[in-house]
């Protein structure tokens, strides 16, 4: 690739418009497949053609080129025809095909000139041609929902203040007080495995009984805790300027102690110490919050840094929030950036709108965008949308428009459902989106949770329909069955099933079946003389 951008930066896009690819080494038998058996040698001289093909698309930027393709081989080895000419495995004499490909692109290229066929002038033959914006990548960002901004005192109220009743658990008739239960002594793994089936079960079901108590307790004090901390940000606002400044440098204050970060996840090396005190860093009182960008797929010994992300959250006129993030990742070849300023403000009972500005590289130019959205509930449980986004990308603008309905059935249901199109260089793409979500009847102290997504996109008369379901189950105490299955209407897709269990570790022992089975199998094509 870095060798055929070179050619278009150097030569421009229409060098490809003359060129022909040779693939050499013709006469060699082609490799075997991945089952192991010889692959047929058209089906090669396919793949290698295709990939070239596409290779060269990407580099010039046009999909809607095809280049021809050449077959080439000058070995002595080489079978040749009663006139002298070397032949190929398929039958094809190589230099009579070679002359005749050259010969109709030279009629070709003089049949455009004498047509004027050219897609730029004469004096601008080298430049580029424009291209139109990815339509459906920026619809497919625009349809994305996000969390409306908050001042810092708003943090601590729930994220839909509008079903305050739907965040308590299922069974929450039952009051009973961790601490008015009879003291109870845990037990250890040999005194467990001492006792019978049924006293192990009443054991394990009274620690299960006692946890969701205590995780239910918590629960409580967290969302009373949230609702006294809001009631003082807004008594604050009553008090004088000067004694609101020095109550929140009081309530802050415990804030204002540099604390360690917690350590990344580092990548499997093969050094002899894992190096993670280099990725230390506290969490200081400074109101901007700078953190490396950590590359987990780079190359071992590496120091990891791939670049910097920063964020500060403003307020203005004690009303506004804004927000400020910006990344900046840089390599040997590349450098990106991206950032974001967002503001939200609201005005009536559930009402709020949210600006925002992006900007981010893509490839070699510039993406801006401007989007903006107004969130309002029409009833106590449904929450609307509507979003309008404009987007430059070199000298290409683009206008999207989307709208959004979320309902909240109970604390198991949601739904939500958006659609929209975006519009650019006389082209549009439509697309929409569903989402359900089904809970556990104890949410959020149950595990269970079943998600189902719907995508479409048509854009150019190609509809793209896409579905994925995820669902958790749990089996018993420790054990958690995770499914993921997605279906396009191409007839692709994939299913999952993943088994996590905090337990029983020797089902670990399963990964070695696959292993056990290519073993034995390298072992019996080596019997055989394969």
């Amino acid at each position: 690739m870095p060798l055929l951008r070179t050619i278009t930066d150097i030569f421009g896009p229409s060098i490809w418009f003359n060129a022909i690819v040779g693939l050499t080494h013709a006469a060699s038998a082609p490799p075997d497949g991945p089952n192991g058996t010889p692959s047929s040698y058209d089906m090669f001289v396919t793949q290698r053609s295709h990939v070239v093909q596409q290779a060269i698309r990407q580099a010039a930027g046009d999909m809607r080129l095809m280049n021809p393709v050449s077959l080439v081989e000058n070995h002595s080895a080489c079978r040749i025809d009663t006139s002298g000419q070397r032949v190929l495995p398929n039958g094809l004499v190589w230099k009579p095909h070679l002359l005749l490909l050259s010969f109709a692109s030279k009629v070709l290229a003089e049949a455009n000139a004498l047509l004027k066929l050219q897609d730029s002038p004469p004096e601008k033959h080298y430049t580029a041609r424009t291209r139109g914006p990815p339509l459906p990548y920026l619809l497919s960002s625009l349809l994305q929902s996000r969390p409306q901004l908050k001042l810092p005192e708003e943090q601590f109220s729930d994220e839909d203040s509008l079903d305050d009743g739907l965040d308590e658990p299922s069974d929450s008739g039952d009051e009973t007080d961790p601490d008015d239960l009879p003291p109870f002594k845990p037990l250890t793994k040999a005194q467990i495995r001492n006792l019978s089936k049924a006293q192990k079960k009443a054991y394990l079901d009274e620690i299960e009984y006692r946890e969701k108590l205590f995780m239910k307790k918590q629960l409580k004090d967290e969302k009373k805790q949230r609702k006294i901390m809001k009631k003082m940000a807004e008594s604050l606002k009553d008090l004088p300027s000067d004694y609101s400044e020095n109550a929140e440098e009081e309530i802050g204050g415990a804030a204002s102690v540099p604390v360690p970060m917690p350590d990344m996840s580092l990548p499997a090396s093969f050094d002899s110490e894992t190096p993670t005190h280099r990725y230390r860093f506290l969490d200081s009182s400074n109101q901007w919050l700078v953190r490396p960008v950590l590359e987990t797929h780079g190359w071992d010994h590496d120091v990891g840094y791939e670049g910097l992300n920063v964020e500060r959250l403003f307020v203005l006129k004690s009303k506004l929030p804004l927000s400020f993030s910006g990344q900046v990742t840089k390599d040997k070849r590349d450098a990106n950036v991206q950032m974001e300023i967002a503001s939200s403000a609201k005005y009536g009972e559930g009402k709020a709108t949210s600006l925002g500005f992006d900007m981010q590289t893509v490839g070699k130019d510039f993406a801006y965008t401007l989007r903006s959205e107004t969130k309002f509930c029409n009833f106590r449980r449904n929450k609307a949308t509507a979003g309008l986004s404009f987007t430059l990308l070199g000298d290409a603008l683009s206008a999207g428009v989307k709208v959004e309905d979320k309902l909240i059935a109970n604390k198991q249901f949601e739904v939500v459902i958006a659609g929209g199109a975006m519009t650019g260089h006389d082209d549009v793409a439509y697309g929409g989106s569903l989402e359900a979500r089904l809970r556990d009847k104890n949410y959020p102290l149950g595990r269970s949770l079943s998600t189902l997504g719907l995508s479409v996109m048509d854009w150019h008369g190609d509809l793209a329909v896409g579905c994925n379901l995820q669902s958790q189950i749990p089996i018993g105490r420790y054990t958690n069955l995770v499914a993921r299955g997605n279906l396009n209407n191409r007839g692709a897709g994939q299913i999952s099933i993943r088994l996590n269990n905090s337990e029983q570790l020797q089902i670990a022992l399963i990964g070695l079946i696959p292993l056990l089975k290519k073993i034995v199998g390298y072992s019996q094509q080596l019997e055989f003389g394969q």
